[in-house]
C-alpha cells in the first residue's frame, strides 16, 4: 500500500504545475484525500482536499482560485493542478488520505505518500 506523488519540479512566477498521486494497494473510494505542504521551518499547511465519495472539495486561502484538486477513481489518482504560482508556494507537496473528512482535518491519515518539491522561483 503506498502513495506516489509526482510532477514537481522548478517554474517561474505565474507558471503552473499539475501534481499527481498515484494509489496502489487501495482504492481512493470512499476516503478523504488531501494535498499537504511544507516548506523548512513552517507548520504543515492543508493545500486543498476532496471527498472522493461525494465530490466535496475545501481550499486553503493561500490557494483559492489558483489550485484545483480532482480524482479520477478508475485511475486511482488524485491531482493538483496549481496555477499563477508564486514564490510563496514553494514547499514539499504530499498527498494524504483518511477515512472521513475530519480525519483528514485533523491529520489522522491512513496513508501518506513522501512527496513532490515545488519551486517557485521570482
Amino acid at each position: 500500500v503506498q502513495l506516489v506523488e509526482s510532477g514537481g519540479g522548478l517554474v517561474q512566477a505565474g507558471g503552473s504545475l499539475r501534481l499527481s498521486c498515484v494509489a496502489s494497494g487501495f482504492s481512493f473510494d470512499d476516503y478523504s484525500a488531501g494535498w499537504f505542504r511544507q516548506a523548512p521551518g513552517k507548520d504543515r499547511e492543508g493545500v486543498a482536499r476532496i471527498s472522493t465519495d461525494s465530490g466535496a472539495v475545501h481550499y486553503a486561502d493561500s490557494v483559492k482560485g489558483r489550485f484545483t484538486i480532482s480524482n479520477d477513481n478508475a485511475k486511482k489518482t488524485v491531482y493538483l493542478e496549481m496555477n499563477s504560482l508564486k514564490p510563496e508556494d514553494s514547499a514539499l507537496y504530499y498527498c494524504a488520505v483518511a477515512g472521513s473528512w475530519s480525519d483528514l482535518v485533523r491529520g489522522e491519515f491512513l496513508y501518506r505518500g513522501q512527496g513532490t518539491q515545488v519551486t517557485v522561483s521570482s
